[in-house]
């Protein structure tokens, strides 16, 4: 996965995260969209996010695995 350094992230518009009001979960690449689905279901078995939330962030994940091929 490539690094995203502070500086980077904050550039980021909104739209480019999972959880947008957050900025929480960044998608912007095929590596960071996997790595948001994954921190999302471990978020779900520790109890720290409800399985919608959950849901929402892999359905944003996905489209951008399958715009990414």
């Amino acid at each position: 996965m490539s690094e995203l350094h502070a500086k980077s992230r904050n550039k980021l518009p909104a739209k480019e995260f999972a959880e947008p009001e957050k900025r929480a979960y960044p998608i912007e690449d095929k590596s960071h969209a996997c790595n948001a689905k994954a921190r999302a279901t471990q978020a779900v078995k520790a109890g720290r996010m409800s399985k919608a939330e959950a849901t929402t962030i892999n359905k944003k994940a996905d489209a951008v695995l399958k715009k990414e091929g």
